[in-house]
């Protein structure tokens, strides 16, 4: 079974990132490019995240994917619907049975330290990436049998059972190819160092503070490349991105939906870009008082999401009750709010469970506190659920909720996944970083295993994978808040940013 380029690479980065709208979501911008041009000039300064590592196997936030895109390439890129196109790859095909699938290169591709880019380099990394010792990405390949090169362009996945989601897989870190003359030297240099095929080349990194890339000439695209220099700093505090974008100090920041009017009247160009960011309350249920499946039940009855929107988002984003947003493939429209507020029927849950005199608890934050979480405790309160806010530093954040499980609930914020099964495995599976109790359902892995079974274009797929959402939003603890957009601003002197599904991209984007 064939996979097609249904755009070139360009015509993807000038008409469809460039112009379309992701899963048919109303957006603000739709950037464009101005043109090829055979070398860069100017600075993009952007104030926006770091990643936890610059190492796509051991980065351990999905939002991390968009750092790393800077620097590394992957297989295959998602057009605006969310459909796998060539990247590296330009095509890729599967056996009759979906157990084996075999991606070809693009020619003459190279690293940024100008050795060759070859299926052998490919295969190295994607062995690495499923078999390395503390691997995060390992889980999602954990049915490849074998990772082959054969002859110079092509690489073989072999895997124990059908499975086509690889091509949407492969778009993300997942697919992320790490240069192996770096990685066999000495791996541990990559936390701080990337060694990819991206647009830019990291030259220095000072961690907690900034990351400072140059363009790199050997990227497939590097005449679409129209900045010199590309410095990533954390996000400002909310009260001084305004101020730090109108001073030059940054020419595109995130901001929250609180500094649109200020960051306007600023002189400022804002930007609402749609996102597969998803609000969510991670639920240990191994852990009191959630270890009651009652306090779990009304806990989801018991926010009032559509007031959380209005007031602590200034009506930015849509309230959603699931991992995906309307109009992506994987949205089931039959479950409706189907955790609509009912304050009602959660005092009456707790009742029934005989917790009417209460239930106390801690909820997790980061610091400095989202503005939501106090609205969700004061809602909660007033349902019988008691909970105290403890807040966590954001260094430390990744370590004790993701990695360690450590706390019973905890605000937090779901990147999205180049390949639904990708996300449901981050959120679902017992080795999901997002699935805090580590508990599995077996009917959901049943399901799953049919949209694995199900090649993406059959017209099957899109209730196979709905049912899939309906499984895990009705027999999981999540609970699913509302998806955020990204908010930018942006000095005039920087061209638009395109819509994308995963990802911001920076191929046509000029810094005057």
């Amino acid at each position: 079974m064939p996979g097609t380029l249904p755009l070139s690479r360009r015509d993807l980065l000038r008409a469809g990132l460039g112009a379309g709208t992701l899963f048919a979501l109303a957006a603000c911008g739709s950037g464009s490019g101005s043109g090829p041009a055979a070398g860069g000039s100017g600075v993009i300064t952007w104030a926006w995240q770091l990643p936890t590592s610059w190492d796509p196997i051991t980065s351990s936030a999905g939002s991390d994917v968009q750092m790393l895109a800077l620097a590394y390439d992957a297989l295959t890129a998602l057009d605006p619907s969310g459909k796998a196109i060539g990247w590296l790859a330009e095509k890729w095909e599967y056996n009759d049975e979906g157990t084996a699938v075999t991606f070809t290169l693009q020619p003459d591709l190279k690293f940024s330290d100008g050795t060759a880019l070859n299926a052998d380099a490919v295969a190295r990394s994607l062995n690495r990436a499923r078999t390395a010792k503390g691997s995060l990405v390992a889980p999602q390949l954990a049915d490849v049998q074998e990772v082959t090169a054969e002859g110079e362009l092509d690489v073989l996945i072999t895997l124990t059972e059908t499975n086509f989601q690889y091509p949407l897989l492969l778009a993300g870190k997942t697919g992320m190819v790490v240069n192996p003359g770096v990685f066999e030297k000495d791996a541990s240099v990559l936390a701080t160092t990337a060694a990819g095929s991206g647009p830019f080349t990291l030259t220095s990194y000072t961690e907690n503070d900034h990351a400072e890339l140059r363009k790199n000439p050997q990227f497939h695209l590097a005449d679409e490349i129209l900045v010199e220099e590309f410095r990533l700093y954390p996000a400002p505090d909310a009260a001084t991105a305004v101020a730090s974008a109108a001073s030059g100090q940054y020419n595109v920041v995130r901001i929250g939906a609180a500094n649109i009017d200020a960051a306007q009247a600023a002189g400022l160009e804002v930007q609402v870009l749609d996102s597969m960011f998803v609000a969510v309350l991670d639920v240990n249920t191994t852990k009191a008082p959630f270890d009651n499946p009652a306090v779990v039940q009304a806990l989801k009855f018991g926010i009032d999401r559509e007031k959380i929107r209005q007031v602590a988002k200034f009506g930015v984003g849509d309230v959603n009750y699931q991992p995906f947003p309307k109009g992506y493939v994987g949205y089931a429209e039959d479950l409706g709010e189907v955790y609509a507020y009912d304050p009602a029927k959660a005092r009456q849950i707790l009742a029934d469970a005989g917790l009417s005199g209460g239930v106390k608890g801690t909820f997790s934050v980061t610091a400095p506190p989202h503005p939501a979480t106090e609205q969700i405790q004061a809602q909660l309160k007033e349902i019988g659920i008691d909970l105290s806010i403890e807040t966590i530093p954001g260094s430390e954040w990744t370590q004790i909720v993701y990695l360690e499980h450590a706390k019973a609930l905890g605000y937090d914020g779901f990147a999205g996944r180049e390949s639904p099964v990708q996300a449901f495995q981050v959120l679902f599976s017992e080795t999901g970083l997002m699935n805090p109790a580590r508990n599995r359902d077996p009917e959901l892995d049943a399901q799953i295993a049919k949209v694995r079974a199900t090649p993406v274009d059959d017209p099957s797929y899109p209730e196979v994978l709905q049912e899939a959402t309906r499984i895990a939003v009705t027999n999981f603890p999540n609970v699913f808040l509302y998806n955020e957009p990204f908010i930018i601003a942006r000095q005039k002197s920087v061209t638009e940013l395109p819509q994308s599904p995963s990802l911001r991209r920076f191929e046509g984007i000029s810094a005057g």
